[in-house]
């Protein structure tokens, strides 16, 4: 579980990122969850933007996201998911 501080200091190593996957009207399924998993393990932390035509809601599928990935949920702004699960092997950030 993440602290306030921890989140506060991942929001802004997320602020310049683009989103690198998006959820549309098909949602969340096995194949999204998996590769999410594999960008975290590579990345660590990314953006996920959830599309207009979604017939879910914006916390549904973070929460699906998160789960399925072994994930934490740093933030849910407008249509747009921050997540983060620390690296088995390649540690990039340090949390304060």
């Amino acid at each position: 579980m993440l602290t306030g501080k921890q989140k506060g200091f991942l929001r802004s190593q997320a602020h310049h990122l683009d989103p690198i996957f998006q959820v549309g009207k098909g949602g969340v399924n096995d194949n999204m969850i998996k590769q999410v998993a594999d960008a975290l393990e590579a990345r660590e932390l990314f953006k996920v933007s959830i599309l207009q035509n979604c017939e879910e809601d914006k916390t549904t599928v973070a929460e699906q996201l998160a789960k399925g990935a072994g994930a934490e949920i740093v933030q849910i702004i407008g249509n747009t998911v921050i997540l983060y699960k620390e690296s088995v092997e390649k540690k990039t950030i340090k949390l304060p």
